[in-house]
């Protein structure tokens, strides 16, 4: 199926971006997978290789092509994750969150707000990060306690965040703030904020059994201009649910890359490995297993590009069938 859902170009990318993930990425990623800091050469390669060019339109320094009503591709994004995690996680990662960053500014941010940010972070002179998440704010969004209070020409950012992955190595920050306090979910709304601002700082780096760059960035009397503001007020967490529609698809295409990488060692060494006179893969019970790991990651493939596929052929909201794509690719890919 996949084969028939994909354009000439698709393929083509889907080709060039698995031969640069072999040659340049695998090589990388001893070092950095095991690293909870940025790793500024991986950065520039991902940037040169012009993977972060495919996150933007054209008009703003990028290669995407808008598609289905949105800035960029689906379909695209889940073939480059899922090729590029088999190489290295931390590409991945990376490429993911640059992601997480350009689309809301493409979502709600004005004509000079797009030229703002995007061509730099097209071209990997910036990284990006996405700050959402609070120490008592995950899923439960509308219960952040980050504020943004309006003072004159300016808001004034007070508050937490957490699992903000690129933090705090990133530059370019969309950072997620109350602007209404009382409105729940309505009175969310979102800015773009630069590191270095007054007020804007980091607490310690958090430490994961994986190891990954990911901080606290804090805000204590931050002062931005209202033209960091992306869309109107109390737009933010439209803009939010609407970026992670686009990309929760390309989560479970990461998945089904770890799987299918996991899967070809097995393959590799059931093969070459004899026991009894004959390879593991000739026995009945090795095979069975082997079997059905295929099969579940085939069908967690066909999930995620159906919700892909869905959401470049217009459908405004994929919500059901990426949520099922990534819940089903993540689990078959630890099966």
């Amino acid at each position: 199926m996949l084969e028939l859902i994909l354009t000439d170009e698709q393929k083509a990318l889907r080709e060039r971006v698995r031969a640069f993930a072999r040659a340049e990425l695998a090589p990388m990623a001893e070092t950095v997978d095991e690293s909870d800091e940025v790793s500024w050469e991986l950065v520039r390669k991902l940037a040169d290789f012009g993977l972060f060019a495919q996150l933007v339109p054209p008009a703003f320094g990028g290669v995407a092509t808008p598609t289905g009503g949105n800035a960029v591709s689906a379909v695209t994004l889940c073939l480059i994750r899922e090729e590029i995690v088999q190489a290295c996680s931390q590409a991945d990662s990376t490429f993911a969150v640059q992601g997480l960053t350009t689309q809301p500014i493409l979502i709600a941010g004005s004509e000079e707000q797009k030229r703002e940010h995007l061509p730099s972070l097209a071209r990997g002179e910036r990284l990006g990060a996405f700050a959402l998440t609070e120490p008592d704010a995950g899923s439960d969004v509308a219960g952040m306690r980050t504020v943004a209070r309006l003072d004159g020409d300016e808001y004034v950012l007070d508050g937490a965040k957490k699992f903000v992955s690129n933090a705090p190595y990133a530059e370019t920050y969309i950072v997620f703030a109350k602007t209404d306090p009382n409105a729940g979910a309505k009175g969310i709304s979102a800015f773009v904020v630069r590191k270095g601002t007054l007020g804007f700082e980091f607490g310690p780096n958090l430490r994961l059994l994986a190891p990954h760059a990911i901080g606290q960035p804090q805000f204590r009397g931050c002062r931005v201009p209202q033209t960091a503001r992306l869309g109107p007020a109390g737009e933010g967490f439209k803009v939010a649910m609407q970026t992670l529609d686009l990309l929760r698809a390309s989560v479970g295409a990461a998945a089904v890359g770890l799987g299918q990488a996991g899967f070809d060692l097995a393959l590799d060494y059931a093969k070459r490995r004899t026991a009894f006179g004959g390879p593991l893969a000739s026995f009945q019970a090795v095979r069975f297993k082997l079997a059905d790991m295929a099969t579940e990651l085939d069908a967690a493939r066909l999930l995620v590009y159906r919700a892909a596929l869905r959401k470049d052929r217009g459908q405004p909201r994929v919500t059901r069938e990426s949520s099922m794509a990534k819940l089903y690719a993540s689990e078959a890919a630890w099966r």
